[in-house]
């Protein structure tokens, strides 16, 4: 079983940028699709970003496109997610997790991390 450990969260101005990073112990990291959600208070999980196992192909949420980008180093086990141009409402934790096959569906999902807090300010 694959656990996930994030980081890279914390206070940032609108308008700039921060990258999470996704740690992920177990040897078969690297057969996974990571898929990266967010979920701000008194509102459900959503998906945010997913890359497939080698890289080849990604996928965003529409409020992520042109300002987000996944992308992975399976030699580290480890999953990024890079924010830029971040908004108020960007605002939320921010977890990964793992799957068999890409999607947007909270339920392909296997294990999970416990978070990293994103908060923008004006």
């Amino acid at each position: 079983q694959v656990q996930l450990v994030e980081s890279g969260g914390g206070l940032v101005q609108a308008g700039g940028s921060l990258t999470l990073s996704c740690v992920a112990t177990g040897r078969t990291f690297s057969s996974y699709v990571v898929g990266w959600f967010r979920q701000a208070p008194g509102k459900e999980r959503e998906f945010v970003a997913g890359i497939t196992w080698n890289s080849d192909r990604t996928d965003y949420a529409n409020y992520a496109k042109g300002r987000f980008t996944v992308s992975r180093e399976n030699t580290k086990n480890t999953a990024y997610l890079q924010m830029t141009s971040l908004k108020l409402e960007d605002t939320a934790v921010y977890s990964c997790a793992v799957a068999r096959s890409l999607s947007h569906y909270i339920a392909m999902y296997e294990s999970w991390g416990q978070g990293t807090q994103v908060t923008v300010a004006s």
